[in-house]
């Protein structure tokens, strides 16, 4: 076998093979005297048939199956040999003229073919242990956990029907059927029955749930109305309607007490026991907020420590992705690149850089793992499979095996757990400085 580097520019290489026409034969025949055993023709005893024979029936069957074989080891032998690690499968280009695939398959030509590769780049790590980060934490103020539990009692306010005759207030729950008309005519999806408003919640289309202040049990009102500009109904965006109400049913918000009693009709012995559950969850979203902030800085480190050139193809999948999203974003939102203060050539410049820096982490963080041998096990997939199934009350055996049946779904869980395991893993080497600020410290960024 004879391999001709064609072409060296940057990550991408062309070769031109050649595999000489009596290394194809030489398989073809040694393949033919396997199949001796194992063919049955009419006329010839078992492992008698001749090879010449066996060449008339399957020649050309063999020839096919050889050539496949030998594009695929040559290819391999290039790598292996090079110690290239691809960026994906190689190009082949086989001969294209009929004749000359003829003479190939009839053994009486050379194979020559081309393949191309692009190739990932060697990665010069930094040392870890010169990174040096700050890491917010915040205590949860007893505040936070008044805070909390008042928005839990909120949401857990028990309601009852207002008197015969009772009138609507903001706040209100109001039972309602309706019929929402454009120009005289009902619109698909416009009609409800049974339907709860919570008035003031803002649920409900802009002015729908203002114009039911007032109403009564029993009493028929129309609302007039102009569903917003960005609207998840296309066909409904910008346009102007007229709601035919029926109020079936006006429930008030009666008063909670925050104690024990209340604690327990959540489940939980008392309202210490409830301020500790609410107490441990505001501890686990700081911590989880500190975790956050921390590891967008040390990507950002990473970044900065490792500067290379990303293989194009890469760069270029994950551009269509990160572009594909921003279109479909201001499609939904009817906006503008002028809109949003910038041009498209601006916006696709600022996003290939974000797709070239999620290209070159991703390699930067791949090779820390390969290289310190850090793997997802079997358990921790399951584990998330099984959390993603809690998600879902009832489906859970649905969720299990759709994981179970699409490598590609579960390669998407595999992918988040790894880098967690390789951020700890560097965590682990860099010198951590720890500040405690408040809550408003703490998500001051994120919010923003």
């Amino acid at each position: 076998m004879q391999v001709t580097e064609t072409v060296s520019d940057g990550l991408k290489r062309e070769f031109k093979v050649v595999v000489p026409a009596t290394d194809l034969a030489s398989k073809v025949d040694a393949r033919l005297d396997q199949l001796k055993t194992q063919v049955r023709i009419n006329g010839f005893r078992p492992g008698k048939v001749p090879v010449t024979h066996l060449k008339k029936l399957y020649g050309r069957a063999v020839m096919a199956e050889t050539i496949e074989a030998a594009v695929r080891d040559a290819n391999a032998q290039i790598v292996t040999e090079r110690g290239f690690k691809l960026v994906r499968d190689p190009k082949v280009t086989l001969p294209e003229e009929k004749d000359a695939v003829e003479q190939v398959i009839e053994g009486k030509s050379d194979l020559a073919y081309t393949v191309a590769i692009e190739i990932l780049p060697p990665i010069e790590l930094a040392d870890f242990k010169g990174i040096q980060l700050e890491r917010l934490n915040a205590e949860v103020a007893e505040s936070e956990v008044d805070e909390a539990v008042a928005r839990i009692a909120e949401q857990s306010r028990p309601f009852a029907a207002r008197p015969e005759g009772g009138k609507a207030e903001s706040g209100d729950r109001v039972v309602i059927d309706f019929t929402g008309k454009m120009d005289g005519t009902p619109f698909e999806g416009g009609t409800g029955g049974d339907v709860t408003v919570h008035l003031g919640s803002g649920t409900f289309i802009p002015g729908f749930e203002d114009q039911l202040v007032g109403v009564a049990a029993g009493e028929k009102r129309t609302v007039n109305v102009t569903f917003p500009q960005v609207y998840p109904a296309a066909h409904l965006a910008g346009k102007n309607a007229e709601f035919d109400v029926t109020v079936k049913a006006i429930e008030a918000p009666q008063a909670v007490t925050v104690d024990d009693e209340f604690a327990k009709s959540l489940g939980l012995e008392s309202l210490a026991k409830l301020r500790e559950m609410v107490k441990e969850r505001l501890t686990r979203e700081h911590a989880g907020m500190s975790r956050q902030r921390v590891k967008r800085k040390l990507l950002d480190e990473l970044d900065a420590r490792h500067k290379f050139e990303p293989p194009t193809s890469l760069v270029e999948d994950e551009f269509n992705n990160v572009w594909k999203t921003v279109l479909d974003d201001l499609q939904s939102r009817k906006r503008t690149f002028e809109d949003e203060g910038t041009t498209e050539e601006k916006a696709k410049e600022e996003y290939r850089g974000i797709a070239e820096r999620r290209v070159r982490l991703g390699l930067v963080i791949a090779e820390i793992g390969e290289r310190n041998n850090i793997k997802v096990t079997d358990e921790e997939i399951s584990r998330a499979v099984m959390e993603r199934a809690r998600q879902v009350p009832g489906r859970e055996q649905e969720v299990w095996n759709f994981y179970r049946n699409n490598p590609d779904a579960l390669a998407s869980l595999r992918a988040p757990i790894f880098e967690d395991k390789v951020i700890d893993f560097i965590l682990e080497l860099a010198s951590i400085t720890e500040k405690t600020v408040t809550r408003e410290e703490l998500y001051k960024d994120d919010e923003a």
